[in-house]
């Protein structure tokens, strides 16, 4: 079945249909909710078109449906339609110049973000209860934060990736968005088959003074809501102050081999969180080029700007330093283990900043990227669950925090944001006042 692009609800669908829920005896657990797919997702008798028409006319349609969809209407819940998304799922902008660009609801005149643009905007402009994207490199996060709604980035490996087509298989990851917790849990307690449990408090909550300092807005406007907000509900005890950039350097040593003495905008940089960036990207093209290149290469897709120059990239990618990059992952994972131990929590920026106008010139939107993905490879190198929660405005353009658990500790992060979340909009209110 061909897809006929929706120019209208905000050109967040590629199509829109209604797939019922799966027939069930009992009251399932999701009943009624709508739902949205990013166009990575095999759909039974649909081709899967990875945000490419040339992608989409050299495929046949799928024979079978992912899991994760499937799982979500055996739940009861209605799918809605399939998403718009960035070619190929290589980029973080949400802008794709064959589909043309979702419109942000939180701000027009920005980017949505990307890959999961279109699913990130069906579920902020109200026209699906949630949706589900994949999150490579920042996929979900990226968005959820520009579309001032909450994502969740699973810890890696836990949630199937069947019937999905593969970006980088060392960092993807299915998640999801929502406009309130209660959902973003509802919807988790299925992907993860989780049962109903009470929710545990933190034991600590670290919050990386450090990460805050990149911020383009006064950091205090994050961090004094979410320590306002773990102090009232957990007592101030348990929020530690942590340099996040030290502690990567000194506890991952692999890192040397991606380290620069001197880089660019140091003011606005964290070496060795640039260099965890540099490793997981180097893997990342490693994977994609091993998984498309012989169809690049013998279709010759035309590619808007931005993807072709990271697609040639990974083209062009060896196998150099790509045994130090999975010890960098192995040494990272042990080391935020050690550091946050039973139920921590660290606390960082989601990016460094708000969404960027809309066809802002390349170079810039390049700078950005490269320190946004300072922060989002911290989650994605230690394959750590990390969720965004959305925190009002500053200055009319949608703010976010993130909080990170360690690996398989997805059910307590998603009952933590349900348990925190009104205490947080509380504080927002108080920031959003006092103007800090």
């Amino acid at each position: 079945m061909n897809m006929a692009v929706n120019t209208g609800n905000y050109g967040a669908f590629m199509e829109e249909f209604v797939l019922p829920p799966s027939p069930t005896s009992s009251s399932p657990p999701l009943s009624s909710l709508t739902f949205a797919v990013k166009d990575i997702f095999d759909m039974e008798g649909y081709v899967t078109g990875f945000g490419n028409p040339d992608w989409l006319r050299t495929h046949s349609a799928a024979t079978s449906t992912a899991p994760t969809v499937l799982a979500m209407l055996n739940a009861g819940a209605i799918c809605v339609g399939r998403t718009v998304m960035d070619e190929m799922a290589y980029s973080i902008n949400g802008e794709n110049v064959h589909y043309g660009t979702p419109i942000n609801p939180c701000a027009p005149d920005r980017v949505p973000g990307g890959s999961s643009s279109g699913s990130a905007v069906a579920v902020a402009a109200m026209l699906a209860d949630f949706s589900l994207g994949t999150d490579t490199g920042g996929s979900v996060r990226v968005p959820a934060s520009y579309c001032g709604i909450f994502g969740f980035r699973p810890s890696h490996g836990i949630v199937s990736t069947e019937g999905v087509i593969p970006m980088a298989q060392s960092f993807d990851t299915v998640g999801w968005f929502s406009r309130d917790p209660g959902t973003l849990n509802r919807v988790g307690k299925i992907l993860l088959q989780l049962p109903d449990e009470k929710v545990v408090h933190p034991s600590q909550v670290l919050i990386a003074d450090d990460c805050f300092k990149l911020l383009s807005i006064p950091s205090a406007r994050v961090t004094k809501v979410i320590s306002a907000s773990i102090e009232k509900l957990y007592g101030g005890h348990i929020l530690q102050p942590i340099s996040l950039g030290d502690y990567v350097e000194s506890e991952v040593p692999s890192l040397k081999h991606f380290m620069e003495n001197k880089i660019e905008n140091e003011e606005f940089s964290i070496k060795s969180l640039v260099a965890l960036s540099t490793a997981m990207r180097l893997l990342q093209r490693f994977e994609f080029k091993n998984n498309h290149a012989e169809w690049v290469r013998t279709v010759k897709p035309k590619l808007g700007p931005g993807i072709s120059q990271r697609v040639l990239e990974a083209l062009n990618t060896t196998d150099e330093h790509i045994d130090v990059c999975v010890s960098v992952k192995t040494q990272l994972q042990e080391a935020l283990s050690r550091l946050l131990e039973e139920n921590g929590i660290m606390v960082i920026p989601t990016l460094p900043g708000p969404p960027p106008k809309l066809q802002t010139e390349t170079t810039s939107l390049e700078t950005f990227r490269a320190r946004a993905f300072s922060l989002l490879s911290v989650a994605g190198v230690s394959g750590f669950c990390q969720v965004s929660i959305p925190l009002g405005k500053y200055e009319g353009l949608p703010v976010s925090v993130s909080l990170i658990a360690k690996h398989g500790s997805d059910g307590f992060l998603l009952n933590l944001v349900e348990a925190i979340y009104d205490t947080l909009k509380e504080q927002v209110e108080i920031a959003e006042k006092l103007s800090y």
